[in-house]
């Protein structure tokens, strides 16, 4: 059972009316890659992941929890805004967010908070001049790159000239957090941390990587397609070679989470500060190795969407438990701004506030969770929503995008919504019902799932239950037309 002290801290004052003494410090920390069953809680016969474990030992384990969209950029927006990344066009990786929108960190500002963010972004680039960059966006202060990044991170401070941090890229970050942390004062602190690990090209630290040394022969006579970290380029090698290197950096991710952890005990902080963790999407084919999940990153099965979500905050969440309940990345926006009191902003949001199942009083979700992969055939490229100089990233990355090293975004407008924007991969989960809808070449195709007696989705349930597959549909294209009323940008008029 989970025991929670839980206060509505925006309203509880100490005796000088000093309200931000009692808010709750919170941590994002974000996974880049990092599927549901790549950590040891989760049962993974190889990975070690002892901090989260512990984390999972103390704390609330959402086991189902999901990422807005399966790939990076379009889940990282959901978690700034609270919506899903069509409502403002960051359809995949290498699409911005928009200017307009309206942030967590922004909003978190308004309560007392200092902001900022570390890591990896992928919302645009991180330069001074980006009208998305972070300091854009809410964060008083950054140290981040426009995408991944590996070993001895060249990174942006606050948007100035890339500089090159030496180190691990996950305890680089948590560095730098911490430093933060330190300068923030007694006021209470709101940290994004979004490691670059696990996601290709893979390179771990030698006593990182011998603790893999050891991986089943099998899987040496497998191969795998990935990025060289040599040349940039897609490059063929066994798997047990990439698994060694894949493992070795979620475990280095896992220590430099535990040095966080200490930090803030070693400053009595832990008690009072909320860490979520999660990842941003499904395991990628050159990670796969062990899942009972259904398809990989980039689809819209549960293998490409669920992933390991924790919540840790002593002083709130005194026992383990672990929650079936369907939440999304969505959702921490509206549940962070409920626990500072701030008001959410007045817009479509596609998450929920997660304070009643924090508090125990929450053993379902009213609201269905909805994904949809835009279908890129049919992206509007005509009027650019931001120009290209200001969309050019800076960040170096190893691997290359045609000749060139930097990621260049892109995002446009939308004055005119045709029937064609409807298509592309979705779905909808309602309880324990999940229904696929996929637009292939033979034509639509519909699949319907219990996810809680098949959790690997094979049993297409849909001539089962075709009243409850027609429900959720109309409930499904009811939420496309919300969204491209949004992609449009009539929310921000």
């Amino acid at each position: 059972m989970l025991v929670v002290g839980i206060l509505l801290f925006a309203s509880c004052q100490d005796d000088h009316g000093d309200k931000t003494k009692k808010l709750p410090n919170i941590i994002l920390i974000m996974g880049d890659d990092h599927g549901y069953e790549e950590t040891g809680y989760n049962g993974h016969p190889f990975i070690k992941t002892p901090v989260l474990d512990e984390m999972a030992e103390n704390g609330l384990v959402l086991d189902r929890f999901y990422a807005a969209h399966p790939s990076c950029s379009p889940t990282r927006g959901s978690v700034i805004t609270g919506r899903h990344p069509n409502r403002y066009g960051t359809f995949n990786a290498g699409f911005s967010i928009r200017p307009e929108e309206i942030s967590i960190a922004s909003l978190l500002k308004q309560a007392g908070y200092t902001t900022g963010h570390f890591g990896k972004w992928h919302l645009g680039p991180v330069k001074s001049e980006s009208p998305t960059n972070p300091g854009a966006m809410g964060f008083d202060t950054w140290v981040s790159h426009d995408n991944f990044f590996e070993l001895n991170p060249v990174l942006s401070r606050n948007g100035g000239e890339p500089e090159k941090f030496e180190g691990e890229g996950s305890k680089v970050i948590v560095d730098e957090t911490i430093s933060f942390i330190d300068k923030a004062e007694g006021a209470p602190f709101f940290a994004v941390v979004w490691m670059a690990s696990p996601h290709e090209p893979y390179e771990g630290l030698p006593e990182d990587l011998a603790l893999y040394d050891n991986l089943p022969d099998s899987l040496s006579s497998k191969t795998f397609d990935l990025t060289s970290m040599k040349t940039g380029r897609r490059v063929t090698r066994p798997q047990d070679s990439v698994l060694q290197e894949r493992f070795a950096e979620i475990t280095a991710m896992d220590r430099a989470i535990g040095q966080l952890r200490d930090y803030l005990s070693s400053k009595e902080l832990k008690d009072n500060t909320l860490i979520w963790y999660c990842g941003d999407n499904g395991i990628p084919p050159s990670g796969i190795q062990y899942s009972k999940l259904h398809a990989l990153k980039g689809t819209i099965y549960d293998g490409g969407t669920k992933v390991p979500g924790i919540i840790e905050w002593p002083s709130a969440i005194k026992e383990k438990n672990i929650s079936n309940v369907n939440s999304v990345t969505s959702d921490i926006l509206p549940t962070l701004c409920e626990l500072a009191g701030v008001p959410l902003p007045n817009r479509p949001l596609d998450g929920i506030s997660l304070v009643p199942l924090l508090s125990g009083n929450m053993n379902n979700r009213e609201e269905p969770i909805c994904f949809w992969m835009y279908d890129r055939s049919t992206i509007d490229k005509g009027k650019p929503y931001i120009g290209e100089t200001l969309q050019t990233g800076t960040t170096p990355l190893v691997k290359l995008w045609g000749d060139s090293y930097i990621r260049v975004f892109q995002n446009f407008h939308y004055d005119e919504i045709k029937e064609e924007h409807y298509h592309g991969d979705r779905s909808i989960i309602d309880g324990d019902y999940k229904l696929i809808v996929r637009d292939l070449e033979e034509g639509e195709v519909k699949e319907l799932y219990n996810i809680s007696t098949d959790p690997g989705e094979r049993l297409n349930m849909i001539s089962f239950h075709p009243e409850k597959a027609e429900k959720l549909e109309r409930q499904l294209v009811d939420w496309q037309q919300s969204v491209l009323h949004s992609l449009s940008e009539k929310d921000y008029k």
